[in-house]
């Protein structure tokens, strides 16, 4: 299998993402996977595309791809590879809607930075499986607009008994915190954990992003 992770920062740059390179290429080596890594834009061509299972995008910011860059980015996915989201891909091509539709939803805020309760809604999904009926994780907790759990499959969830729903910002109280779905024959995962540096040396949380790249290279259901 060969991935690509994209850590392109045109916004906030994150502090864990030299944490999530490593990461990543030591879960590929675990898996006799390619694993790549790049901050340059100019590297996401249909032809570089072509050669991949897997593109994983930590970004921030809007992104300047040109047209060809973007309906090359869809159509792989549409065309039956995958896609997976970290943390802050929810933050970032905001002037591109049909990335922000093909993801599931934007970045709406982080009203919290603590402990939280999650509750694990699909608990047989190679992502979560590992993870029980529910855990507790210190993390920037997102909240999420054009976002419907209807559109999407939700795989965790806030517990909300462990926040101050004050501060949150959705009429619904419905806080997810990773979700999966098909578009065209591809897979797109998205994971909404993975602020902490620390997180990224954590063998459970190594273990859901192992989970979270089989699901989205149809390699598990």
């Amino acid at each position: 299998m060969n991935i690509l992770m994209l850590r392109h920062s045109a916004g906030f740059e994150h502090s864990y993402l030299p944490d999530a390179e490593v990461a990543f290429k030591q879960i590929g080596a675990g898996q006799d996977w390619r694993v790549q890594t790049t901050h340059h834009l100019n590297h996401i061509t249909p032809e570089r595309l072509g050669q991949l299972d897997l593109l994983i995008f930590a970004t921030t910011g809007n992104l300047d791809f040109n047209d060809e860059q973007k309906e090359a980015i869809l159509d792989f996915i549409r065309s039956g590879k995958g896609f997976l989201g970290v943390h802050n891909a929810t933050d970032t091509g905001y002037d591109w809607p049909e990335y922000g539709d093909m993801i599931g939803g934007y970045f709406d805020g982080h009203p919290w930075h603590q402990e939280v309760g999650v509750l694990v809604e699909d608990k047989d999904h190679p992502a979560t499986r590992m993870l029980g009926d529910q855990f507790r994780v210190t993390d920037e907790i997102y909240t999420f607009r054009a976002w419907d759990r209807s559109k999407t499959h939700v795989l965790m969830r806030i517990d909300n008994d462990s926040v101050d729903l004050a501060k949150g910002n959705r009429d619904d109280h419905d806080y997810a915190l990773g979700w999966c779905h098909s578009y065209g024959e591809g897979r797109v995962m998205y994971t909404a954990l993975g602020h902490p540096d620390a997180l990224w040396h954590e063998a459970w949380f190594r273990e859901h992003i192992l989970g979270c790249m089989r699901w989205a290279m149809h390699l598990e259901d």
